[in-house]
This record gives structure tokens, sequence and C-alpha cells, in this order.
């Protein structure tokens, strides 16, 4: 059988085919209002924002990166930044450009308080700022009024962009605003409990809103409950910027339930377009232990997509004993020893 450190890969990024070279830094929006409890907005424009870049091939800091490089410099995540700190947040993450802003909420008696949104590009590379964006409407349709504020810095990023509002809002649905609010603030929290109360109350909220059900799907496979992260994982969709990310779960989910037909199918489609290692490696996997005859082709798929991997070069070598190649299984496990000597 095959050995446990050579079975399945968790690749540690997935998995957008960038079109554009550049960096993008997104930072939480700055409150300019006095109630703290709404602070959790400029962290939802970002979000937003973020996801509406990588959907359109953008390339952007992670979330992860961008609140390690935050605390490196210890900097409180709701802190006005001078313009001298977002250079110098940019430069530590080799961004080329940063996308900063504030928003303000006036209440209103008897009526919805109207809530602005600015927004402004720091080219880093030319030193120069943009106009600043502004997009208003009442609190309740703040989903609605991000996405709107997205378009136009996607347009001012990207003069060619042609994609017009209707269309832009048919992939970025409005989410109530409860369900919002709950998702962000679980994006914020640090205990895992807490996580994942906030994700699954905002599934429950807006049954249709994607992103908290693949961060629900991928908590619960780092705790090992592969059905709970089945359920979750199959409610992505297509249109979420963590949709190739929530196939490879699905295919390792799968996997581990042993329904190896369904993780092979799961890590097929992702292969048809994302042919990386990692990918290439499970789906061969996957069919071995589903009785294909193509897993051969696929694990050699894998060698030559990433030569240095010992993995790579051991689950070939299964799959070429199994078939009775016995000289190039042996070749295959030489390929193993010379990478990993200690193997």
């Amino acid at each position: 059988m095959l050995r446990a450190a050579g079975l399945l890969l968790l690749a540690s990024f997935l998995f957008p085919q960038f079109l554009h070279a550049e960096t993008y830094l997104i930072i939480p929006f700055f409150n300019l209002s006095p109630a703290k409890n709404i602070e959790w907005i400029g962290e939802s424009i970002a979000e937003t924002l973020q996801e509406s870049f990588v959907n359109e091939g953008l390339l952007t800091v992670s979330r992860a990166q961008r609140d390690a490089a935050f605390d490196e410099l210890g900097i409180r995540r709701s802190a006005r930044l001078t313009q001298a700190t977002i250079m110098e947040l940019a430069t530590n993450l080799d961004a080329g450009a940063v996308i900063y802003g504030s928003f303000a909420f006036a209440p209103a008696d008897g009526r919805a308080g109207k809530l602005t949104l600015q927004a402004s590009v720091l080219d880093l590379r030319r030193l120069r700022r943009s106009q600043v964006l502004e997009q208003t409407g009442p609190l309740e349709e703040l989903s609605l009024i991000q996405a709107r504020l997205a378009r136009r810095v996607l347009l001012q990023l990207q003069p060619g962009f042609a994609v017009s509002e209707e269309d832009f809002l048919k992939t970025n649905p409005p989410i109530r605003l409860d369900a919002l609010e709950s998702y962000v603030r679980g994006l914020m929290a640090t205990a895992l409990d807490q996580k994942l109360a906030l994700f699954a109350n905002a599934a429950r909220l807006e049954p249709a809103f994607s992103q908290p059900c693949f961060h629900l799907g991928r908590l619960h496979f780092e705790r090992k409950d592969y059905r709970a992260a089945a359920e979750w994982l199959q409610r992505v969709l297509p249109s979420d910027s963590h949709y190739r990310e929530a196939l490879f779960f699905m295919g390792l989910t799968r996997y581990h339930l042993a329904d190896f037909a369904a993780s092979r199918a799961a890590f097929a489609q992702l292969a048809g377009d994302t042919p990386l290692g990692p990918v290439l490696n499970n789906l061969g996997v996957a069919e071995l232990r589903s009785g294909s005859p193509e897993a051969a082709a696929t694990l050699r798929r894998a060698v030559e997509a990433d030569d240095s991997d010992p993995d790579f070069h051991f689950n070939l070598a299964y799959a070429l004993w199994r078939g009775g190649e016995f000289e190039a299984a042996a070749a295959s496990l030489a390929a193993v020893l010379e990478r990993s000597p200690e193997d």
C-alpha cells in the first residue's frame, strides 16, 4: 500500500491563473464614525475588493500575509495609517499598488442612515495616487455599495475593463447585512469555535452565500470531520474565488471518506484548468485507489510538472510496480533516493 507521506499532497496555494504581474495590497478601510461596533465594515470592504480582484485575475497580497505584516510593524487592524506607513507595508510585502480608504456612517432619525465609502489607489511604482472614489447608500445595502465601489476601482486600474454594472452585480449578488457581518466577524475571530459559529450563522442567514461555506469546509477538514467538510464544500459556487481550492479540498475529503470515484472526479475537474503537480499527483492516487488504468500516466504527468518532488516519483513507482513495469518502477525509486537519500 502507499505510504502516508507519499499519498495525497495538500497545496498551500490554490490556484488562480493570474493574468497580471502587478501585486495589489488591499488595506482594511478606516472608520471615520465614532461608533466602534461598525469597525468590521472596514474589513468587509477590503474582503469584497479582494474577492473581486482575484476573480478578475489580479494578484493580491493574501489576508494572512497582510495581517502578518501589520503584526510585524505593530499596527492595529483598525488604525488610520499615514501614507508613509502604507508605503512601508507595501514595500515589505513587495506590492506595486495599494488600495485603501475610509468609511463613515451618518445615522438619521426615523430613516436609514447614510453610509459613505471612499477609496484611493496608491501606485508605488510611479509614486502616484488616484482620485478618491466615493460610493454612498443606506447601511442595509452595504454589500451592494461595496460591489459598486469594487467595480469602480477595477475600472480605474484597468481602463479596458468592460463588465457592465448589471453583469458585475450578477456575479456579486447582494448579501443581507446580518449575514455579511457574521461572515466578516468570522474572518476576524481568532478562536476556532467562534469562527465556526459565525460562519455557520452567515450561511444560515443567507443560504446562497458561498464564502462562509468554503471556510466552514476548510475548518472542518482541518478538524478531520470529513463528512461535515464535504457538505459545506459542495455549496461553494463556481463564481467564488475559492472555488478551485474548494475542489481541491473536496477531492481530499472524498478520498478520506473512501469515496475514490468522487475524489477522482473532483481532482480531474481541477486538473482540467490547473494541471499543477499536487493536483495531478492526487488525481493519480485517486485513480489508483479506484482501479483506473490511467493512474500511471497521470502520475507521470505529475512528475513532469515537478521533477523535484520525491513523493511524486514514489507514487509513480508504486503505480508502475502494480502494473508489472518493474524496470521503470526501479528507475522511479532510484529517483526518490536521489532526491531524498535518507528515505
